[in-house]
């Protein structure tokens, strides 16, 4: 290990360079804690760790009684991936002032493919479909379209859509929000952005496609949402491996 890098954050980087080389099969788990463990020779502890810093990267995630799998969209070069260092709901984002919300959708039904993958579910299972206006001082900001597993998010009711989702997760379900994976592109505006974020013809949008984790690892969100292109910054942090 070069000068002061810590064990696991070693075998952190060696695991990251095997995903990037896909030397591990996108198809399948790979290899299990202990199996990882013996060939690193360190702890199980250590091995955690180390695949802990991939999860919050957004490189892997776990699939309770699976094992741990690769995010294949991770590896897609033609996207700008940023890494969101804070988890933040939008009522947080606009630091206590007034959210008014008009809700479009909200029912209860089976993923397709794509959105099953997304929130690492069968497709058997119900999920809430979500689509929300969020405005302030009665401007719109963003169009939110949500999906969660109803297990995993259970009561959702159209006052907690109108108020704060993550809110409702933390301070009733006692559940921890720990990490998001976002892709982050431009897009031009579409009859939706026209007729509820009052973007003129030729105006941009700035769409956010997310996966947001528990800290036991659960996804329990994936969303897109549509961004007015006036009303946001989007900053990240870099943090140095070394």
């Amino acid at each position: 290990m070069a000068g002061n890098q810590t064990k696991y954050s070693f075998i952190a980087e060696e695991i990251r360079k095997r995903i990037k080389n896909q030397d591990y099969p996108l198809d399948k788990p790979i290899p299990d804690e202990m199996s990882l463990a013996k060939e690193f020779g360190c702890s199980r502890m250590t091995m955690k760790k180390a695949l802990e810093v991939l999860v919050l990267e957004g490189l892997l995630y776990r699939k309770r009684g699976h094992g741990t799998f690769i995010i294949k969209s991770a590896l897609d070069a033609e996207r700008l991936h940023i890494q969101s260092q804070e988890v933040n709901g939008f009522t947080k984002l606009v630091n206590g002032e007034k959210v008014d919300t008009v809700i479009l959708r909200f029912e209860v039904i089976f993923p397709d493919e794509k959105i099953a993958e997304k929130l690492h579910v069968e497709k058997e299972t119900p999920v809430y479909e979500i689509l929300r206006v969020r405005s302030v001082a009665s401007e719109p900001y963003v169009i939110e379209h949500t999906f969660m597993p109803v297990q995993i998010v259970p009561g959702l009711t159209k006052q907690i859509l109108e108020g704060s989702i993550y809110s409702y997760i933390q301070e009733e379900l006692n559940q921890k929000i720990a990490s998001s994976y976002k892709q982050i592109r431009a897009d031009k505006s579409n009859k939706l952005d026209h007729d509820y974020l009052k973007c003129q013809q030729n105006d941009p949008v700035m769409e956010v496609e997310q996966t947001v984790y528990l800290n036991n690892g659960v996804a329990f969100e994936y969303s897109v949402s549509r961004h007015r292109y006036d009303k946001f910054v989007f900053t990240t942090v870099n943090i140095s491996r070394r």
